[in-house]
């Protein structure tokens, strides 16, 4: 950390880290919910909450406007919606300044301007807390340029093949309907 200072020793990292949103004695969770609605495992969601309390350490003390991954900005998206707890306890208490989500315009120009901002984040979060964990928050050429043309979808409507996998499972379908159509 600049000057030598351990971000862990900071009131606002020692805030954050204690904090949980949410009700502390809600039935399901929101480490549950976040893992329900992103199909995570509970450990997973819970590293992700942790990357994303890293992250409003960075909003709060980087110097420069920071950019989430995409994984910690659903944790931000969920956490939008206590919108209580999000505006009168987390921002006033916990942050000590309200931190607002704004979603980008669209184009080329905004696309390379959260590039920026994206990859002055990943230095930040390097700066601060050493090397980020590239399961949660990947490159930006990754984040910015590849990931945006991925869409979410409900597994429940639709069959999901992984692409290294689909030319091998179409061999083998094309083969199985030949041998049928050789059978008859």
């Amino acid at each position: 950390m600049a000057g030598g200072e351990d971000y862990r020793t900071t009131a606002l990292w020692q805030r954050l880290d204690r904090y949980r949103v949410g009700p502390a004695d809600a039935e399901f969770s929101f480490i549950q919910r976040l893992a329900c609605e992103n199909g995570w495992s509970e450990s997973h969601a819970d590293r992700v909450m942790e990357e994303y309390r890293r992250f409003c350490f960075l909003a709060m003390r980087a110097g420069h406007q920071v950019t989430p991954s995409d994984a910690v900005d659903q944790a931000w998206h969920l956490h939008l919606t206590y919108s209580r707890d999000y505006w009168e306890r987390f921002c006033p208490d916990i942050l000590g300044a309200p931190l607002h989500h704004g979603p980008t315009a669209g184009g080329k120009v905004e696309r390379d301007r959260y590039y920026r901002q994206y990859a002055d984040t990943l230095a930040s979060y390097e700066r601060f807390f050493g090397p980020s964990p590239p399961d949660i928050w990947p490159a930006a050429m990754q984040r910015l340029y590849r990931d945006p043309q991925a869409r979410r979808v409900n597994p429940r409507d639709f069959w999901i093949l992984p692409r290294r996998r689909t030319l091998a499972v179409a061999i083998l379908l094309a083969l199985g309907i030949m041998a049928v159509l050789l059978i008859r």
